[in-house]
């Protein structure tokens, strides 16, 4: 595990209110009821204060965004950009 999927963990476990671990990095956030549509802005919000990158609800499908995994992926292409 990278210290972007470090990162992605603990702010979901903020967001969430459930501590997730490196085993649940595919897990999938909406089918387990772990994150919703408010759940996502406040993720987002976390995300750009966190990584210095900007995100809105409109520009992020939920498929880019459904496990911790692909959330980190994203913060890394966003950094790189």
């Amino acid at each position: 595990m990278n210290n972007t999927q470090e990162k992605i963990l603990s702010i979901l476990s903020g967001v969430c209110g459930e501590t997730l671990g490196e085993d649940e990095l595919d897990l999938d956030l909406f089918e387990n009821d772990l994150l919703d549509s408010l759940g996502l802005v406040e993720l987002l919000v976390e995300l750009e204060s966190q990584f210095d990158v900007k995100l809105s609800p409109s520009e992020v499908s939920r498929s880019q965004i459904a496990t911790p995994r692909l959330i980190a992926d994203l913060a890394e292409s966003r950094i790189a950009q």
